[in-house]
Order: structure tokens, then sequence, then C-alpha cells
């Protein structure tokens, strides 16, 4: 047993079962006896173990102090390999933070699939103090006790996706926590597992190669911290962000573009004008083909903004699908020009115009990731190709076939498209960019533009850069950590269960992780749908401080949370959505300070603004209180 110290923090490694345990002060986190170091290549599992020759030495420099291990060499169906890597278990001095770092050294022989590596703590008390804290999209706390069994995480918990808003997971027992950020989160993520009724939580890290191999020192940073709670740790990681220098707030946004300061407290509308489901798609429908093909044009959608206004509505925004020719989802990135049977740019033009007349601002969906066979510049050459050659291919949406566009061509497709949209004189306030923020960023091994996803994500947000520099409002389908210095809004940013059918299980106690850390940087719009008598989203609007969707017309039924809800009609669904824009109007830049649970009771929240405005909702009797904050009324 080998142990290093620094201040209140200490680490213990067990160099037969390669195990660490980290204790700040007297509290110990253990990795779970069921965790064997290992990793995964096409051949199966190998353990850190199966190494020819394993060394560890204690390492002291001006940093701090920690264990260097070296695993070299491998047995690999009867012939020796030089496979090498490293890890490196250290504590920093000034920080009394624990850093795990898996080092590749020599990468000939294994090409590694994926690596488990640090172990998942072990968290077996079934207790309610003992809870986990996951980015599973908004945010989701499982304590020890719950009795509903964690299913799937969506993309497998892979950060940077809709799986893993923010690269870090926590757990807490009886106030005592330990918060698990990875600093290198382009090619990794989490699985968990808790079964029904506990008693215990496990978390377990993995990294994945990128391009084919490791090829980077892949870093998980822990900080052990005492009486906190999940609060604590969203603040904690608000620091790191903002020592990174990546947090930047609605104000500097605003600062920029002045349009941010009129899409608050906006009222969102979300409708189409062309729907066009090509028989080779997943969505078509052979039995029923009145719903593969709908048009709604231009005009009839200027009326319905009237008739919005004429009912009182005050602030809208309107997000429009569907708008150009080939129709919605279909023929990107070649999307242009606006759908002729609709009324073509003249009818778009006039929608818009209509839009500045009623005092409402107006943005268009539109993709550059999804790249399809039928579009005509579909070129393989610049289609997203993996380290095999292959090129991945899939005919879910309603355009049919389509591979991946390389995200280095999509800033070009953007500039593209949007001059044409300038052309012909239609005046944008905002612009959606389907999918960057919920899917994982691609790769693609052709070296005339070979991209790692890092490289993916940094060209997502030079589109999202360059609609800001000509005044127009970025979003996209949901949030995430790498976008928010770019981006200004999304579609939703739900919590997980409100993407599946109204009444399922919920997988633990929602709770607003993401919005503790970035609530004054992005816009978020939150389903009103009273879903049932015993379930009304407008209360977790409230909680978040966020935008209302006024209307919301989504392109494909019973998929992405648009289920059929109880009708509330226009006047009412006006009168739930000022409720919420009034809030949004307070708080929208304002940091959330707190989230708490009322009494201890999970169906009681309150959420508090650095303004001192205090929203507390009761889930159980489906109601809420709004006390604003200094000059509020």
């Amino acid at each position: 047993m080998t142990s290093i110290e620094v201040n209140s923090i200490r680490i213990c490694f067990d160099e037969e079962s390669l195990r660490f345990t980290l204790y700040r002060k007297e509290t110990a986190w253990e990795w779970s006896e069921s965790y064997i170091p290992h990793f995964e290549w096409e051949g199966g599992k190998i353990e850190f173990k199966d190494a020819d020759s394993i060394s560890h030495e204690r390492v002291e420099n001006g940093l701090g102090v920690g264990i260097r291990s070296r695993y070299q060499g491998f047995s690999i169906e009867g012939s020796q390999v030089p496979y090498t890597f490293e890890t490196y278990v250290w504590i920093e001095k000034t920080t009394e933070d624990i850093y795990f770092e898996w080092i590749p050294i020599c990468e000939d022989g294994i090409q590694v699939k994926r690596v488990y590596w640090p172990g998942a703590m072990a968290f077996e008390n079934k207790r309610e103090d003992w809870y986990t804290l996951l980015n599973c999209q908004q945010g989701l706390l499982i304590p020890n006790t719950w009795e509903t069994e964690l299913g799937p995480l969506v993309f497998d918990g892979f950060f940077g996706t809709a799986g893993g808003y923010m690269p870090w997971f926590g757990q807490v027992k009886e106030g005592e926590g330990c918060l698990a950020l990875c600093t290198t989160p382009w090619n990794g993520g989490i699985q968990a597992k808790h079964p029904a009724g506990g008693p215990y939580t496990h978390v377990n890290v993995y990294f994945e190669p990128s391009l084919g191999r490791m090829g980077y020192r892949r870093v998980m940073r822990y900080t052990l911290m005492s009486r906190c709670d999940y609060n604590d740790m969203c603040k904690a990681y608000r620091t790191y962000v903002n020592e990174q220098g990546k947090l930047r707030t609605l104000r500097e946004k605003a600062a920029k573009v002045p349009a941010v300061d009129r899409l608050i407290g906006s009222g969102f509308v979300h409708a189409g004008i062309k729907t066009h489901v090509c028989e080779n798609s997943d969505f078509f429908d052979p039995n029923e083909p009145d719903k593969n093909n709908h048009l709604t044009t231009f005009a009839e959608r200027a009326a319905q903004m009237r008739e919005l206004h004429e009912a009182g509505a005050k602030k809208v925004y309107l997000h429009l699908d569907g708008w150009a020719q080939p129709g919605y989802d279909n023929q990107h990135p070649d999307y242009t020009p606006a759908c002729e049977e609709a009324g073509g740019w003249a009818g778009m033009k006039s929608l818009a115009d209509t839009m500045d007349e009623l005092g409402y601002m107006f943005g268009i969906h539109d993709q550059y990731r999804d790249f399809y066979l039928s579009a005509p510049s579909f070129d393989e050459d610049y289609a997203c190709r993996l380290t095999d050659g292959t090129i991945p291919q899939h005919q879910r949406w309603a355009g049919g076939p389509q591979s991946f566009l390389c995200g280095t061509q999509a800033p070009y497709y953007v500039k593209r498209n949007f001059a044409a949209i300038r052309e012909n004189e239609i005046h944008l306030d905002c612009a959606y960019l389907d999918v960057f923020t919920c899917n994982e960023g691609d790769e693609c091994s052709n070296p005339r533009h070979r991209m790692s996803r890092r490289d993916c994500y940094e060209a997502r947000n030079q589109c999202f850069d360059y609609l800001m520099s000509k005044g127009i409002l970025p979003s996209s389908e949901e949030v995430n950590d790498w976008c928010v210095p770019s981006m200004v809004f999304c579609h939703y940013a739900p919590y997980d269960f409100m993407l599946r059918e109204p009444g399922s299980p919920k997988f633990g106690v929602p709770v607003p992780l993401f919005n503790l850390v970035y609530h004054d940087c992005l816009i978020e719009p939150w389903m009103m749908d009273r879903v049932s008598d015993d379930e009304d989203y407008m209360l977790y609007a409230l909680l978040n401080g966020g935008a209302p969707y006024l209307l919301r017309d989504g392109a494909y039924p019973n998929f992405d949370g648009s289920f059929e809800t109880l009708g509330l009609g226009l006047k009412e669904d006006i009168k739930r959505c000022d409720v919420v824009c009034k809030l949004h109007e307070k708080v929208a830049k304002c940091e959330m300070v707190r989230h708490e649970m009322v009494d201890g009771d999970y169906t009681i929240q309150r959420t508090v603004f650095a303004d001192g405005t205090a929203v507390t909702v009761d889930f159980g009797k489906q109601t809420y209180e709004v006390v604003y904050g200094m000059d509020g009324k």
C-alpha cells in the first residue's frame, strides 16, 4: 500500500488490486470492490494487471505529490505487443484537487475501443442523504433510496451531448461530497447504475479514442468537499468554467447584439411551412399518405401571427420549420430557395415584414450536420469518414438517406445560405442550427479535412459566431457546456423525463444543475403543456426562470416531447405565458444562486435568483408562488 498526503487530503493506493481510496480528513471515498481497471479492444477486455511489466513510483514536484504507474507490454493472442500507458494520480498543493491522468505512451499492437478508468466509487448505503448528481440534460438527483431503476442514459452519457450537458458528476453522503470533473471531455462520458430501490448508485468514467487512437492524456479532476450539497458543486463548476474564460453571460452577448434584450421575455412559437416525407424515409407512412405531405403558406402564418397579436400576445418569437422548397429535414445543406408553393421568397419576405410590423421576432430552422444524398451538392468526399474508410449512413429523417457533413465544411455552407437569404431582403432576428448541441461531435478521417470531435465543436461554434457577427441570434436544439460562449438560446433544455411519454416514471429528482451554473448565460424556452391533471410543465418553466412556449407544433408527432396534452385554449395559453414572460424579463440575466427542496420535500422546490427573486412550486398541489426581489413587484 502506497500513501501520499497534502494537508487534509490523503490517497491510498493498493498495488495488488490497483484500486485507490481518497480521503478528506476522515471521510473515505473508495472504489467499488466490483471495479477492475481495464480497457476494451476488438478482442475483448484487457485488465491493467495483465501488463507484462508494471511499476509504480512516488512523484513530488513544484505542484504537488502523486503516484505514477507504468503498464508496459501485453500478450495479445499469443504475441507480445509493446502497447504502453501510464497513470498519474496526484494532489495539487494549491487547491487540494486530485487529478487522475491516463496517458498513452506507445499505441502499437492494440487499437483500444474504451478505457474504463478511474473507477466507480463504492456508494452503498441505502440512505436518502446519500445521492448522486448526473448531468443528463437539465439535471438529475438520485437518492440511494430511489425506487425507480435508472434507465439508459441518452447517448450513453457521452459528454458534449444531451446525455452530458456538463462534463461532471457528483456524489454526496451526509453532507460530504465528491465532485468528479473531466477536464478533457471531448471523447469521454459516464455510465451509471441504480437498481430499483437502491441501495447504491455507481457511476463510472470511460474514454474513447479519437480518430482511431487514444492520442492524448485523459484527465479527471476530483474535488472532495465538506458541509456541501448539489448547489455547492454547481457553483464550484461555475468557478472552474469562469477560470477557463468560458463563462459568457447574456449581458455580454446583449452588449454585442442588442436583439438579445428583445428576445428576453418573449413567448416562443414553433410552427412550420412544408412537410415532405420521402418514401425512403423511416418516417414514411404508406398507410396514411396525408401524414407525409403538408403545406401552410407564408400568408397563412402571417395571418396566424396577426391573430396572436389581436388575442393579446405581446412579445413573440416565431421559429419557422420547413420554410424552403425541399421541405422540413430535406436536402440539407442545399436548402434554398424559399418554398414556391407557400409563396416563395416574396411570401417569406412578407411574413418577415409582418413580424417586424407586429414587433415580433422571426427566425428559421436550418441544418448543417445531416448531409442528404438527395442534396445537389452531395459529395462523399465531404462526408464524415471513419478510420476504416466507411461513411456512415441512415434514412431516419424525412429527407431519406443521408450521411453526415464534415463539420469543417459547415461554416462555409452557413455563409453561402445566409447570403442568399440576405439577397432576398429577408430580415432574420434569429436562426436555429439543428442538432449541433444535443448530438456528439463527429470525427472525420479524410486527410483533406481531418477532424477530431474537439475540432467539430469548434467548427459548430464558428457557425454560431458567424451568425452573431451578422446580428442574428444563434440557437440550436439543446444546450451544452461547450457552446455557451457562442450561443444565445436553444429549442429547449428539458429534464430527461420531459422527452418520454407523460406519466413515465422519473429516474430521480429533477434538479436544475445546468441552470445553477449557466442560467444567466443562455435563454431556455420551456414546454408549457399541462400533460395531465397531476403534472403541469408550466411549473418547471417558472422554477427555472425560463421563457415559455406559447405554441409548439413539433415536426414529428410523439417524438422529442411532442405528445398529445390537455388543450387549454389560446386565451388561457397567452395568460399562462404572460406570467412566465414577466418572470423571465426579471431574471433572465440573473444567476440562479440556489435551488432547494423546501423542508426536504422533493415535491416542493424553490429557486432563488441573484436579484432576490424567489420562485416556489408545489408539484403535489400544482401551485406556485413568485416573490420578486429588489425593484420587482
